[in-house]
């Protein structure tokens, strides 16, 4: 299967049948990822290596101020857009399927986890997944260990306190924190 089809069958938001031919292009793109991640995280790489194999990964551009501390987890990779001077910490896991937009100047710190895809919560059904896109916009600052969940915009300018829940979209030049998060200060 094209992978262009997978991709066009995310995007369009529809579900993702366990065992299908899209599922299984999944595991292909998890496998092709996971070669260049053990790469990744296997030994030490000067900044310039780490933004080549991270080009290799992602499979676009990445600006010589892009920034990654591995070990760096990712289920399909070529779904991921950084702009200029990102900065992602260490042990972060990505599962970016339906696609992950990191904007200009923002900075992920350590352990974040972005999943990109759902299950459905129907017990017969489980197996199967719903995609969500997250876009994170420019000179957004999120803290350790927070988790983002399918389908999630963060606005310019925000900030997710470590060890938050984002289940709601995030509004530019807010402060949200907690479990799920909620704003705690807007018009920063």
């Amino acid at each position: 299967m094209d992978t262009s089809l997978l991709f066009d069958h995310i995007k369009s938001g529809n579900t993702i049948k366990s065992g299908s031919g899209y599922h299984e292009m999944m595991h292909y793109l998890a496998q092709e990822a996971f070669k260049i991640t053990a790469e990744i995280n296997g030994k030490y790489h000067p900044p310039q290596e780490l933004r080549q194999l991270f080009f290799k990964l992602i499979q676009k551009p990445v600006d010589d101020t892009f920034g990654l501390h591995p070990p760096f987890h990712t289920e399909c990779g070529v779904q991921i857009s950084v702009g200029k001077n990102v900065f992602i910490n260490s042990d972060c896991h990505f599962q970016d399927h339906a696609g992950i937009t990191i904007g200009d100047g923002t900075l992920i710190g350590p352990k974040v986890v972005m999943a990109t895809l759902n299950h459905v919560q129907a017990p017969e059904n489980r197996k199967d997944m719903l995609p969500g896109p997250i876009v994170i916009g420019k000179d957004v600052w999120i803290g350790a260990q927070v988790t983002i969940v399918p389908g999630i915009t963060v606005g310019d300018g925000a900030i997710i306190a470590a060890g938050s829940v984002v289940t709601k979209d995030v509004p530019a030049r807010t402060i949200v924190a907690g479990v799920p998060a909620k704003v705690i200060k807007t018009d920063l």
